[in-house]
């Protein structure tokens, strides 16, 4: 399956490749690999954008590093995610403290 943004309800918003989603009590389900949280982002107005076109000013963007595999609850949105959007999100630094 190809990269994608995730959006939940209360957890945040994730970079990564879902393998396996489910429905349950607790709502959608998404197991994700090679996952990376994006905090905050930069030059993309939405999240339908920065799948689209990535973000244009990675030095603000907060992303975390890669999980090798991550399940997240209460999953809204999957949104595929194009070349150029992977090419821009990898590119951004990890985001440290």
């Amino acid at each position: 399956m190809a990269k994608s943004i995730i959006r939940t309800y209360s957890a945040g918003v994730f970079f990564g490749e879902v393998i396996k989603t489910e429905d349950t009590l607790s709502g959608r389900v998404a197991t994700i690999k090679d996952c990376r949280r994006l905090w905050r982002w930069a030059g993309a107005a939405s999240l339908s954008q920065l799948a689209m076109e990535g973000v244009t000013r990675k030095g603000e963007c907060k992303f975390t590093m890669t999980v090798p595999e991550m399940e997240v609850v209460g999953v809204i949105e999957i949104i595929p995610v194009t070349d150029k959007a992977v090419e821009s999100i990898n590119a951004v630094p990890v985001w440290r403290v």
